[in-house]
């Protein structure tokens, strides 16, 4: 078919250079594919490096605790990823003898493989014939082939998947699938495409009807919620601070932080000071409270927007079993957290 031979030729020339298109090996196809779920190439690129240096086989994975795989994800986000990846390597070293499933069915049966990553697993490790969709896979196709089709909706992933699955050569599935979501990653970019050069300017219908920018349609809309959190960075008269582990389900779970008094609107002084002499550090004898920056940090995670301040609590006591500056540093935080330390704001 035409659209396979342009999309393949273009593929042959203007492709990426990237590690894990190298190999056949399951473990390394699946643990690149859970990394650049939700993330660009260039920030995941460092970290699967870092992953097969520390853990080259998946039995050095599993045999990982969890902090170790926290510590070595922190920054890429999404830490329920790196969770659910640790358990699958459990799960396949010690159920499976280290042997990935070789089907996308039973694929999809590991934790955290969805139906993306079993097709690009399946498709690129085993060359079975089954399409992968993602975001990339949704525009190009929808563009081309001018698709109305909302693609917040389970019945439109369908849609797009047998449509795909059509123009997939079933004897090289692996390349048409690495080809499609590189043509969606380079040339048919979300904003602002780059029509007049590409290979298929003549023959798309959104271009034609001038929808490039209106396609693919997507419909619902995620609520965000604001929250607001105050970090007590608890200091000693050693220079001593507290950490505490968030262990309840949620965003962050199992990573570290400061003790947290989460407010329903952005606080002062006030409000912080009554707090903390109340009801967080009432056991010790407060010196002094002062704000660490005078701008709030605005995180965004996909469904939250945190807004973080940071306030530094002198006491005139020793912290038993306080940690050091240097300390904290081998603990898994969220990355807003880690950047505080690493500044060393900590000291401001």
């Amino acid at each position: 078919m035409d659209f396979y031979n342009v999309l393949i030729n273009w593929y042959l020339q203007n492709k990426r250079d990237l590690p894990w298109r190298k190999t056949a090996d399951p473990y390394l196809i699946w643990l690149s594919e859970i990394m650049l779920q939700q993330t660009r190439v260039a920030q995941g690129m460092p970290y699967f490096f870092a992953f097969t240096k520390e853990f080259p086989t998946v039995f050095d994975l599993a045999n990982a605790s969890e902090e170790q795989v926290l510590k070595l994800w922190q920054g890429l986000g999404y830490y329920s990823r790196a969770r659910n990846l640790h358990k699958t390597a459990q799960y396949v070293a010690n159920e499976l003898n280290g042997v990935f499933p070789e089907n996308y069915k039973s694929l999809l049966q590991l934790k955290g493989v969805g139906e993306y990553t079993a097709a690009a697993i399946a498709s690129f490790s085993y060359n079975e014939a089954v399409p992968v969709v993602d975001g990339n896979v949704f525009r190009v196709l929808s563009r081309y082939f001018d698709i109305e089709s909302d693609i917040a909706l389970p019945a439109t992933k369908k849609e797009f998947a047998e449509l795909a699955s059509e123009l997939m050569p079933k004897d090289n599935p692996a390349i048409f699938n690495q080809a499609i979501m590189e043509f969606g990653a380079l040339q048919c970019v979300p904003k602002s495409p780059n029509c007049m050069v590409c290979d298929f300017n003549e023959s798309c219908a959104a271009l034609q009807k001038k929808k490039v920018a209106d396609l693919p349609v997507k419909l619902k809309k995620t609520k965000v919620t604001n929250r607001y959190f105050n970090y007590l960075v608890l200091e000693d008269v050693i220079g001593n601070t507290l950490i505490q582990k968030r262990t309840a389900k949620g965003i962050w779970h199992n990573l570290y932080e400061f003790p947290l008094l989460e407010t329903d609107e952005i606080v002062g002084f006030e409000a912080v000071s009554k707090a903390v002499q109340k009801d967080i550090f009432p056991s010790y004898t407060i010196i002094g409270i002062e704000e660490c920056a005078e701008t709030t940090v605005v995180h965004k995670l996909s469904h939250q927007h945190l807004h973080i301040q940071f306030w530094k609590v002198k006491i005139n006591s020793e912290i038993e079993n306080g940690l050091s500056s240097s300390e904290l540093k081998t603990f898994p935080f969220p990355i807003v957290i880690y950047n505080f330390i690493e500044k060393q704001e900590i000291n401001c």
